[in-house]
C-alpha cells in the first residue's frame, strides 16, 4: 500500500500564549512536532508532508531535520484548505493518513490501524469514546450503524451532544479521492473557511464507505491548545514511563517525581530518589542510586555508582564503585574511573580522574588529567583558560594537592608529589617531593585596622 503522510502544523496557538509556534512547545524535552515526526517515521511512507504556517521559518528547520518536505498555508484558512496547499505533492494511488502536528502521543499502531481501515478504498476516520466529549465533533451514525457525518459540538443538537463517540481531527483516505473532495470544499459559512470534515458527507452521497477507527486509548489523541493541557499531557507520559521502568524492576521512590526526556538503559537494581531529571541518553549501570533532585544528561554510570542529591551530570562518564556529590557537577568530558570520590561543590569538565582519586570539597578540576589515588584538596583549581585558550594540567599518580592551591596551567604535578597548601604552582614539580609556593608571612608592627570616621 503506497503511504503519504501529512501532519497538520500550520496553526498558531493562541491559548498557548506565546510567541512560539505550537508545534514547537516541548513535552519531555522534544518538540510536540518532533514528537509526531519520530513515529510517523516507523511506518515507511512514501512521503511524509507538514502544513506549515505561523513561525513556518522555525517550523521548517524541525521539518528538514526529519526529512519531510514543508507546505506553506498561507493564509490559513481552514483544514480543508490546508489540505489543499499538498494535493500537488500527493501521489496519485494509494492512501493518505492525515495526522496533526498537536497530538505528540499518537501511537505508530494507532496511525498503522487508521491507514489499514483506509485500505486504498473507504475514508477511515480515528474516534475515541471520552465520557466528557465537550468540544470535539461528535460522529453520527444510522440506525445499522454506518457513520453518517460529523456534527461540531457547537453547531450539535442537544440530543447530539449526549454521543460519546468523537472524531480526534486524524483520518485516512484514498488519494485520488481526497484530492477531488477537498478541490471541491466550499468555504460558504460564518468562519468563511474550508473544513476538512466536510469530505464525510461528500463520501457518504457518493457511496464511499466512512469507517471508525476506534483508538485504543485517550492519552494517545489528546491535543495540546492551552499550557494547562500541555502539563497535562507531560504527567501522563512521564507516569507512562515511569511505569514502564518500574516493571523493569527499576526502584522509584515516586513515579509522580520522575521527569525522562531521552532515553534511560540501566541494570538490575537502580534506586532512582525524588525529583530527578533524565535527559538525552542515559545508561545507568548495575546498583546505581541516584539521589533526590539530580539531572543526568547524556551521561554512563558503571556498576555500583552513588549519586548523593543535587547532582549535575552533563556528558560524563563514571566507572564502577564512583561516589559523586551532593551539590557536585559534572560537565561534557568529565571522565571518572573506578572509585573516584567527587564530593560537594567540586566542578569537573573535561578530565579524567584514574582509578580512587578524590576531590572531596569545594573544588574546580578543567582540562586536567588526573592520575591514581590524587587526593585534591578543599578550595583547589585548576587555571586552564588564559583568556584565549585552554591548557593541560597534568597531576600524576599518588600526589596530595593541599588546600586553596592554584594550578595555572600547562603545567605538570610529578609522581608522588605533595603541593603545600596555598601554592600557586606555575612550574612542573618534582616526583616525590613537597613544594610550596606562597608569599613569605610577616606581622607588621605598630598596624592598626581603619576605623569608619564619625559621623557629624
Amino acid at each position: 500500500m503506497a503511504l503519504d503522510i501529512v501532519i497538520m502544523a500550520a496553526g498558531k496557538g493562541t491559548r498557548m500564549k506565546s510567541g512560539l509556534p505550537k508545534v514547537l512547545h516541548r513535552l519531555a524535552g522534544r518538540s510536540l512536532l518532533d514528537h509526531v515526526l519520530d513515529t510517523t517515521a516507523t511506518l515507511g511512507p512514501e512521503r511524509t508532508l507538514v502544513v506549515t504556517g505561523h513561525g513556518a521559518e522555525q517550523v521548517d528547520r524541525v521539518v528538514a531535520a526529519h526529512g519531510a518536505q514543508a507546505v506553506l498555508q498561507s493564509p490559513q484558512l481552514g483544514t480543508g484548505h490546508a489540505i489543499q496547499q499538498v494535493v500537488p505533492q500527493l501521489g496519485e494511488a494509494g492512501t493518505t493518513l492525515i495526522l496533526n502536528g498537536d497530538v505528540p502521543l499518537i501511537e505508530a499502531a494507532t496511525a498503522s490501524a487508521l491507514a489499514q481501515a483506509c485500505g486504498d478504498a473507504q475514508l477511515a476516520l480515528l474516534t475515541i469514546i471520552l465520557p466528557d466529549a465537550s468540544g470535539y465533533g461528535r460522529i453520527l451514525r444510522a440506525p445499522d450503524g454506518a457513520v453518517l457525518g460529523i456534527v461540531e459540538h457547537k453547531d450539535a443538537s442537544p440530543a447530539q451532544r449526549q454521543i460519546r463517540e468523537v472524531y480526534t481531527g486524524m483520518m485516512a483516505a484514498p488519494t485520488a479521492l481526497l484530492k477531488r473532495w477537498v478541490m471541491a470544499l466550499r468555504n460558504d459559512n460564518a468562519q468563511g473557511e474550508f473544513y476538512l470534515t466536510d469530505i464525510v458527507a461528500m463520501a457518504v452521497a457518493q457511496g464511499v464507505p466512512v469507517v471508525a477507527s476506534p483508538a485504543p486509548d485517550e492519552t494517545g489523541v489528546l491535543g495540546v491548545n492551552s499550557p494547562l493541557q500541555l502539563a497535562d499531557l507531560e504527567r501522563r507520559l512521564q507516569r507512562r514511563r515511569a511505569e514502564a521502568l518500574l516493571e523493569a524492576g527499576v526502584r522509584l521512590a515516586d513515579p509522580a517525581r520522575f521527569d525522562l526526556r531521552g532515553t534511560l538503559s540501566h541494570g538490575q537494581d537502580v534506586e532512582i530518589d525524588v525529583g530527578c531529571v533524565f535527559e538525552g541518553q542515559v545508561h545507568l549501570g548495575e546498583g546505581v542510586r541516584i539521589g533526590a533532585h539530580c539531572v543526568l544528561r547524556n551521561a554512563s554510570l558503571a556498576a555500583g555508582v552513588v549519586i548523593q542529591p543535587f547532582t549535575h551530570i552533563d556528558g560524563a562518564t563514571l566507572g564502577a564503585g564512583t561516589q559523586v556529590g551532593p551539590f557536585a557537577r559534572l560537565r561534557p568530558g568529565a571522565a571518572l574511573a573506578e572509585d573516584v570520590h567527587i564530593g560537594n561543590f567540586v566542578e569537573v569538565k573535561n578530565s579524567t580522574l584514574a582509578r580512587g582519586a578524590k576531590a572531596n570539597h569545594l573544588a574546580y578540576l578543567g582540562d586536567a588529567s588526573v592520575g591514581e589515588r590524587v587526593n585534591y584538596g578543599a578550595g583547589s583549581i585548576t587555571a586552564n583558560y588564559d583568556g584565549a585558550n585552554k591548557h593541560l594540567t597534568v597531576i600524576e599518580a599518588d600526589v596530595h594537592i593541599g588546600s586553596n592551591c592554584v594550578l595555572v596551567a600547562p603545567v605538570t604535578i610529578r609522581a608522588g608529589g605533595t603541593v603545600g597548601g596555598g601554592s600557586t604552582i606555575t612550574r612542573a614539580t618534582e616526583a616525590g617531593k613537597l613544594t610550596v609556593a606562597r608569599g613569605k608571612q610577616v606581622t607588621i608592627p605598630g598596624w592598626k585596622r581603619p576605623v569608619k570616621a564619625k559621623r557629624p
